[in-house]
């Protein structure tokens, strides 16, 4: 058989295992984006979040929300580990933040004010952040150090 008959049954191999293992992906435009929702499992809890990970997405954030439902809230989802700031100028709820860094382990956690001014930035390089409603974290006693698992359905 020639060349390019095995080139196609490879390529078909490859492109079979990687459609199964990246599932919660979708295709938009020529790039690829995660699903817009997600489950972040912390310990016993799981928060159903909306995904951010595009700039535009991230910039907007949770601003103009008359509230965060009880287990709801957002997850940022950045290129790489960097440090991370937010702010809330525009934000009507106050919320609790969790940067997360590339294995998804909480690196910091932060109650951020409603509508101030104030920079609050990532003690340390994030991949992620996490924002729920503000005492959410300390309600469920999730703390420094906790390995998160986040689901892509």
């Amino acid at each position: 058989m020639n060349k390019f008959y095995w080139l196609a049954v490879v390529l078909f191999i490859v492109g079979s295992i990687l459609g199964a293992s990246w599932e919660s992906w979708s295709v938009e435009g020529d790039s690829l984006r995660w699903t817009e929702t997600a489950l972040v499992i912390l310990g016993n809890d799981t928060i159903n979040a909306e995904v951010a990970q595009t700039s535009e997405e991230r910039s907007k954030g949770l601003m103009g929300r008359q509230e965060v439902p009880d287990g709801t809230g957002m997850l940022f989802v950045f290129e790489r580990e960097a440090m991370r700031s937010f702010w809330m100028q525009d934000t009507l709820v106050s919320l609790d933040i969790a940067f997360l860094d590339a294995n998804m382990v909480i690196i910091d956690l932060q109650e951020m004010e409603s509508r101030s001014s104030s920079i609050y930035s990532s003690s340390g390089p994030a991949k992620f952040a996490l924002e729920v409603r503000k005492g959410w974290y300390k309600e469920h006693d999730i703390k420094l150090g906790l390995q998160v698992q986040i689901i892509f359905p």
